[in-house]
């Protein structure tokens, strides 16, 4: 942790620092005044102040020291009868006006110990607004600090304009940690040190045994991968709050450091160059090596080899831990599930899309269920599938094997990384998975759940996640690595890859799904079909696309019924040239079209041959359906249609 870091460099070049403390690190777990915590703090500051550093604080606390208080007030000067009352949650507002001049009165006590003379500067939301403040903001504060008085900031909670502290977050600045990096902009500061309970910013929450600090920030490859735990405890932030101050700094310019407020010379560590906390820099991005395409698929084969070498019943515990995994953290992906849809909704993504990407209630429970059947069901590996004597003693077998490393492209379904990241476990494969960007946040938190719950001897390397676009190119070149592309999803995803590689693709185009109705077929047992086959999963690539009717259907009034039942469901409806002028609907402009969404197409054939004949020139070869009590009829079906 003490080791110097070559990103650490721009440290030398740090005269004025902007360091904010919060509530947190202030207080204690009781919210009485952390007096050790806060005289270490200042004896950093003092000894940065006498070494020639220009030191800006940006205080936290001061609600939390008034509330404080006014209990302890309120308790004084109450009867045992009013004690006895439901008690009323003290107005936020008086609590800042008390806490402000506590909190002042206890820095400027302890800096006039250690002979160092702070100022007060209390500052709203609104003062920022005017340029004429903001002049004399930064000339009042230089002023100070060529006197080498140590400036505290702290938001005019008593008389801000804001709804209530810790609830409305609008404005230029909404709380202590924004105002920092505020601060830091318009004094034109070298460095933005945010001080924390925790050490910096973890992959997860730092209870979690996995969770791994991260020592250099670089959005592209963490914005997605890290899970934030609950709020501050007693502040308006939290570290989702650090981040976004941290990294609206950084991008200014100023970098920015997030490390543990309760460490004795956690500040001196920093500007020593030392490897503490995260580091947000505009340049990061270009310190760290990035894994490339090859080196991922590299190792998810060298994984697969290991993970190939268990024993079926170590794949199985594999399955079993993933399934128990992704119900401990359900919470958190719902959380990231949830801001992809609403991130998909804000953005105008179709319906469709949207049904695909949510994960709706019980699907985790779902998901681990079938992960518990996989895991039971017979072991893929090593099968002796055929047996053939070649010569006297020679005998040739064909014997089930995995594959090797698979690259899977899918689009919006973060569900779909489950069930394949699964498979893939039981099967003993390598894999390479690249989700659409708008299930980002939902592959990436599935994504570690489920490495997470692979024990080091395999390694989480097993199954890479592709977070870029741009990366797909150079993965569909490594035919000496990679053994078989799955594209899943539109037509236009699958076409564009068959085109690009020599990777065998396994892969199917569309989904224009047919429900052929016979007149033979009994009319509810039709119903419930056609029904279940539009509306169970309209998003899916097997879902009914078009209906098909035999011609007698449409002169007793089954086909009304049919269609009256799709509409009472909300299935919007396009006809052919016959039905759109038999059932007064819109005629579709193409049969060939995938809805995946509420809406299907209807059309009246003559007979089975016809209806075989439609589903030969506008169908995609899978998931099509016939409902007939004349057995005939349904045998020419299933032996003439394509499959």
């Amino acid at each position: 942790m003490d080791s110097t870091d070559s990103s650490r460099a721009f440290v030398k070049d740090v005269k004025r620092l902007v360091v904010k403390v919060g509530t947190a690190v202030v207080t204690r777990s009781d919210g009485r005044l952390a007096l050790g915590r806060l005289g270490a703090l200042l004896e950093q500051l003092k000894e940065l102040n006498s070494q020639g550093f220009e030191i800006i604080l940006v205080s936290s606390g001061a609600v939390g020291v008034g509330r404080q208080r006014l209990r302890y007030r309120k308790l004084v000067n109450s009867s045992l009868a009013d004690l006895q009352k439901p008690q009323n949650e003290l107005d936020g507002k008086a609590c800042a006006a008390v806490g402000q001049s506590s909190l002042m009165a206890l820095y400027d006590t302890l800096f006039s110990q250690l002979d160092v003379t702070s100022s007060q500067l209390l500052v709203t939301d609104s003062d920022f607004r005017d340029e004429d403040f903001r002049k004399q903001l930064y000339d009042t504060v230089q002023s100070l600090l060529d006197l080498r008085v140590i400036p505290i900031f702290n938001e005019n909670d008593a008389v801000s304009t804001r709804k209530a502290p810790y609830e409305d977050s609008s404005g230029i600045f909404w709380d202590n940690d924004s105002l920092a990096g505020l601060l830091a902009l318009e004094l034109k500061a070298d460095l933005l040190v945010l001080l924390s309970d925790v050490e910096g910013l973890y992959s997860g929450p730092p209870s979690e045994p996995n969770s791994k600090l991260i020592h250099t920030y670089i959005r592209a490859k963490h914005q997605a991968e890290i899970t934030f735990g609950d709020k501050s405890r007693v502040g308006r932030g939290g570290m989702t709050a650090k981040v976004n101050a941290a990294y609206c700094a950084a991008c200014a310019g100023i970098p920015v450091v997030i490390t543990s407020g309760f460490a004795m010379d956690s500040i001196i560590k920093v500007l020593e160059g030392k490897r503490v906390g995260t580091l947000f820099h505009r340049d990061a991005h270009l310190w760290v090596k990035q894994v490339g395409a090859r080196e991922m698929a590299v190792a998810a084969r060298e994984s697969s080899r290991r993970l190939q070498a268990l024993q079926s019943q170590d794949r199985r515990k594999i399955l079993l831990d993933v399934a128990d995994a992704l119900e401990a953290n359900e919470s958190l992906i719902k959380v990231e599930n949830e801001a992809d849809v609403a991130a998909a909704q804000e953005a105008g993504y179709a319906k469709s899309l949207v049904s695909r990407l949510a994960l709706k209630p019980g699907k985790i429970s779902s998901l681990a269920k079938s992960i518990r059947i996989l895991a039971d069901m017979e072991e893929p590996i090593g099968q002796i599938l055929k047996r053939t004597e070649l010569a006297d003693g020679l005998i040739l077998e064909k014997t089930s094997c995995p594959l090797g490393v698979l690259l899977i492209v899918f689009e919006s379904r973060p569900d779909a990384l489950v069930q394949i990241a699964s498979l893939a476990i039981r099967s003993g494969n390598g894999l390479l998975l690249k989700g659409g960007k708008e299930a980002m946040r939902s592959n990436a938190i599935l994504h570690k759940v489920i490495t997470s719950a692979i024990p080091d001897t395999v390694g989480e390397k097993l199954i890479g996640l592709v977070t870029s676009r741009e990366e797909i190119p150079d993965l569909l070149k490594l035919d000496d690595v990679i053994d078989l592309v799955i594209p899943r999803g539109s037509n236009k995803l699958v076409s564009q890859i068959k085109e690009s590689t020599k990777i065998p693709v396994l892969g199917h185009a569309d989904g224009i799904c047919h429900v052929y109705v016979d007149k033979s077929a009994n009319l509810d047992v039709a119903k419930n079909i056609v029904i279940d086959a539009k509306i169970d999963y309209p998003a899916a690539c097997n879902a009914m696309e078009t209906l098909l009717v035999h011609k007698d259907l449409a002169c007793n009034g089954a086909l009304n019924e049919l269609v009256v039942e799709l509409q009472h469901e909300g299935v919007g409806l396009f006809g052919g040239p016959r039905a759109s002028k038999l059932l007064q609907i819109p005629e579709t402009r193409l049969f060939h079209h995938e809805y995946n969404s509420m809406v299907c197409t209807v059309e009246i054939v003559d007979d089975v041959r016809a209806a075989i004949d439609h589903i030969h020139q506008h169908g995609s070869a899978h998931t099509d359906c016939i409902v007939a009590e004349d057995q005939k009829v349904a045998e020419t079906f299933l032996c003439q249609v394509d499959r």
